[in-house]
């Protein structure tokens, strides 16, 4: 049965990344039919455009030729001139990839950053199928965070909803460092609820060469100074979500990266956000905090469904 609102056809959905590149082609209801992942050249702009458009030319053969829309996931936002920018794959940055894309394959494309493709995979058919407002997050090398309202990405005029880890932590406490952020600020959540800042959370308060998903992993075995690292950031975590319900007041949050495997996440944070949601003293909470229902497959699946949604809008 299609999703509500689904063209008939088939959705190719592209996962750009530093390292790979996947590529998905998903039916009317969802169901995957195509899937390929390739190593994401190191040789420039040029060889990057070629593979995405050999990826395409691949999926429309696999189809024997039936109709597709596209949808990519790629690093980093686009100007309104439509050049990408912060982007880690740096030989995007100042390129007009969609259009040189579009020109290549001669046929439109959407584009969004990972974050929104997970928010909006989520809110179609994962964890927040059917919720008015999901606020998606991505727990890993960095912070990132999509908005979906009612089933679409929300951008903004300046393409910056979702930032949500260059803002400052919320409510910190007198000993918790304001450390520099690649944005150009000090104190952001990114510094602090990402791995690489989880892990130096950990170096700083107890020594050690561990990385996060290790430190998690030492604190179920039950070391002590694990066990502290991971309960300070559980509370940063319950903190700078309690912003987001506070500003947003999602009906979904969903997680996804490789912290958002943690164990005991999903008990733990919303049993500590009350105490900074406004008027949560007074009645139960109603928000959901839910791992991604698609995991490591949420944002290929999400710019499927970004390409679709730009097919019905044509």
């Amino acid at each position: 049965m299609a999703l509500p609102g689904a063209a008939t056809g088939h959705a190719l959905g592209i996962d750009l990344g530093g390292s790979k590149t996947e590529a998905v082609v998903l039916d009317a209801a969802g169901a995957e039919c195509w899937r390929q992942r390739i190593t994401t050249p190191a040789q420039g702009y040029d060889a990057v455009l070629a593979a995405l458009a050999g990826l395409v030319g691949a999926a429309r053969q696999a189809l024997g030729g039936a109709p597709l829309s596209i949808g990519l996931g790629a690093p980093g936002s686009l100007t309104r001139a439509g050049l990408v920018k912060n982007a880690n794959l740096q030989c995007l940055n100042g390129r007009p990839l969609p259009t040189d894309l579009q020109q290549a394959l001669g046929q439109p494309l959407r584009l969004a950053n990972d974050a929104n493709c997970l928010a909006l995979s989520e809110a179609t058919d994962g964890a927040g199928a059917g919720a008015a407002v999901v606020f998606a997050a991505i727990l890993g090398t960095g912070c990132g965070a999509g908005i979906a309202v009612h089933g679409r990405v929300l951008t903004g005029p300046n393409r910056l909803a979702g930032e949500w880890g260059h803002n400052p932590m919320p409510w910190a406490p007198d000993d918790e460092p304001r450390l520099a952020c690649a944005c150009g600020q000090r104190g952001c959540v990114e510094t602090l609820l990402s791995g690489p800042g989880l892990a130096a959370e950990h170096r700083r308060r107890h020594g050690g060469p561990l990385d996060a998903l290790q430190i998690a992993e030492a604190a179920a075995a039950g070391d002590a100074g694990c066990h502290d690292t991971l309960r300070r950031w559980q509370q940063q975590l319950a903190r700078a979500l309690a912003l987001v319900i506070n500003l947003l007041d999602p009906d979904v949050i969903v997680l996804g990266g490789g912290l958002s495997h943690i164990a005991g996440l999903y008990a733990q944070v919303p049993a500590l956000w009350p105490r900074w949601v406004v008027g949560a003293a007074d009645e139960p909470l109603r928000t959901r905090l839910l791992p991604a229902l698609h995991g490591d497959a949420s944002g290929v699946r999400g710019a499927a469904w970004l390409g679709r949604q730009g097919e019905l809008d044509r």
